[in-house]
């Protein structure tokens, strides 16, 4: 009798006389992998423990200390909820539960509206399900049965998401007790393994996304393997509060918004202004280090070259328009089609290319209200955008050049950051040869240059892959920004042409490219990044001075207009406050350099130096201020 043979990751292969569990084979392997494993994959798919294998496979198991294996954790933990919730009103009706980045949320319809109380509630209803360690069972039925199933138990949305699979699809749900989830798993073996869980918010969302749609509640959870892990990450959560950008862009005095007249539109004010122009001045000295010209184009163009350019049937549900003199316009979502045009405004030479043009250009777009989110998500930003137009052999040196741009950037911030390699959407334009060949470029290139990356699949711009860059921030976050586009795809549309060497026409390449993104949200990073309280270069305040008396008041004055002199931002608080007062003002507004001036000091014409961050540092003289003040913003250091 022939044996079923497994075969492991390694290439290793295992024999078994019948049919086998995941399960078998990981207690084949050891008993330490058996107690640990709480899924597997068997030819790619995931599949619980308890799957019959019947035939020859290649198996994979899963553990918690896989990424894979917290999803599947997460999403259990969500079927718990589920069920605790359903325990309390057995009136709710189930939408949709997944695992999302360190938690997971269930949609649920129900009359209850729910208080942040009832979470106390949920959790203990919660704790006892998970007591009796619970099994998830699969079950499987053919379509109709599974309509008429879940059509008999009221669950209208599970209903929907059936209606929308393939008509020879077999349905999987899974039971827990009475409890029963459409769902296609898999799952953990028991309940048991959630030891650590919090529910931490309650949130309105629109039934798969559209106002069109009936608004649900969204409960919000997180779990844990472990104790510590929920203990570690609660801990991230209040430094995050303590972060939020939209709480210290307030008590800073840097923007604000107004939903009654512009929703999603933020109004930077003076201080803002300081530190968003500081950041672009930065932003053009690198650019004008790598060669670029800027630019800068209409914020408005005819719809007919958003037609030409895709975006017209990839992105008009997210854009803004206008009509003038019977033409229909289009305001811009993107740069990229405006740039072009003064791409194509001259003709060019083989010799002129690569032609690298950036541009900071104002774009709109249509984002729903449920999304929006201070800086980070808003209706209007400012995308530090630019385009390189090229020859097809200097593709790999230019794209090397930007990511050693994109990476210089980066570091002057202190931030960490790991890359992704986006592939073919569904919706994309043109053939798959095209982006077979666009992807393997980009590929070829992060090899090169030795940089890991994962691959995104079906995450790519419409027109090309994509190489995205996420940031790790000070207390662990990661946030994309910076992008990088292959694109053969808009000279086409474009008809983009250069006069080769050989005299005849020819079509360049594009790269589309972004360092910071969209520069609102970026500068929302920075501020979180630093909790406020900025690098002398990039803060609105540099120097506040600080008088004991009014008998120093002259003094600080003159102090002030010295360092005004050499472009220092600097202020006298003048108030008729105690001193100590006026510090801890000074350093809830997070200046860098706060200057005491008493009697002592305008006797010997100094200045008592306080930094932010390490308090006294003793009398300096005004030249030795300057000098430290000048040098922070020379290194772009960050050392108060």
């Amino acid at each position: 009798m022939s044996k079923l043979v497994v075969t492991l990751p390694d290439g290793s292969k295992r024999e078994f006389d019948e049919k086998v569990t995941p399960l078998d084979v990981a207690n084949d392997i050891s008993k330490g992998l058996g107690r640990a494993a709480i899924a597997a994959k068997v030819d790619g798919k995931k599949v619980d423990l308890y799957y019959d294998i019947e035939k020859d496979a290649e198996v994979e198991i899963i553990t918690l200390n896989d990424e894979e294996g917290i999803d599947i954790f997460r999403h259990s933990s969500a079927h718990i909820m589920a069920q605790a919730i359903k325990n309390l009103w057995p009136d709710a009706k189930l939408a949709i539960g997944p695992p999302i980045k360190d938690g997971f949320y269930y949609d649920i319809e129900m009359e209850h509206r729910l208080s942040p109380e009832d979470l106390e509630l949920i959790e203990k209803e919660m704790q006892k399900l998970i007591k009796k360690d619970i099994s998830f069972e699969r079950h499987e039925l053919p379509r109709e049965e599974a309509l008429e199933f879940f059509d008999s138990l009221g669950e209208s949305y599970k209903v929907e998401l059936i209606n929308d699979l393939p008509e020879d699809s077999i349905i999987s749900y899974y039971n827990q007790e009475d409890f029963v989830d459409l769902c296609s798993g898999p799952h953990i073996p028991g309940s048991k393994l959630i030891k650590a869980y919090k529910l931490l918010s309650i949130a309105g969302a629109y039934w798969r996304g559209s106002e069109e749609n009936a608004m649900l509640q969204r409960v919000y959870g997180t779990s844990w393997p472990k104790k510590s892990q929920l203990d570690d990450y609660l801990h991230r959560l209040e430094e995050a509060k303590k972060r939020d950008h939209r709480k210290l862009g307030k008590e800073l005095d840097l923007f604000s918004f107004n939903n009654e007249i512009a929703p999603g539109f933020p109004f930077f004010h003076g201080k803002g202004m300081v530190l968003r122009n500081k950041l672009l001045e930065f932003w053009r000295e690198v650019h004008e280090e790598y060669g670029y010209q800027e630019i800068n184009t209409p914020i408005m163009l005819d719809r007919a070259l958003w037609q030409q350019s895709g975006h017209w049937d990839h992105f008009r549900e997210n854009m803004y328009f206008s009509e003038i003199d019977e033409r229909e316009f289009a305001i811009k979502p993107m740069n990229c089609p405006g740039g072009i045009q003064v791409y194509k405004n001259s003709m060019h030479s083989y010799r002129d290319l690569p032609l690298l043009m950036s541009e900071l250009g104002l774009v709109h777009r249509h984002e729903l209200s449920g999304v929006l989110h201070g800086l980070m998500r808003v209706r209007a930003f400012t995308q530090d955008d630019a385009h390189i137009y090229m020859l097809p052999e200097q593709m790999e040196d230019e794209l090397t050049k930007v990511f050693e741009l994109v990476d210089k950037v980066y570091k002057v911030f202190g931030f960490n950051y790991h890359v992704e390699l986006s592939t073919k959407p569904e919706n994309a334009m043109g053939d798959d040869e095209t982006w077979e060949y666009a992807t393997n470029i980009l590929e070829k290139v992060l090899k090169k240059i030795n940089v890991k990356f994962v691959i995104n699949p079906g995450d790519g711009a419409f027109y090309g892959p994509k190489i995205d860059f996420h940031l790790e921030d000070s207390i662990g976050r990661t946030w994309q920004c910076g992008t990088i586009q292959l694109d053969m795809m808009m000279p086409e549309r474009f008809e983009l042409e250069y006069v080769g060497e050989d005299g005849q026409k020819h079509r360049p390449v594009m790269i589309h490219r972004t360092a910071l993104g969209s520069i609102e949200r970026f500068i929302g990073i920075l501020i979180e990044h630093y909790a406020g309280a900025f690098p002398t270069w990039l803060a609105p305040l540099q120097v506040q001075i600080i008088p004991v008396t009014d008998r120093s008041l002259d003094y600080a004055y003159k102090i002030e207009q010295k360092l005004v002199k050499e472009g220092i931002r600097v202020e006298v608080d003048s108030r008729s406050e105690k001193v100590g007062f006026k510090i801890r003002e000074a350093q809830l507004s997070k200046v860098p350099f706060m200057l005491i001036i008493g009697d002592k000091e305008v006797e010997s014409e100094n200045v008592s130096v306080r930094l932010r961050s390490k308090g006294d540092i003793g009398e300096k003289s005004v030249e030795e201020l300057i000098d430290m003040i000048k040098e922070e913003g020379e290194t772009k250091s960050d050392s108060v």
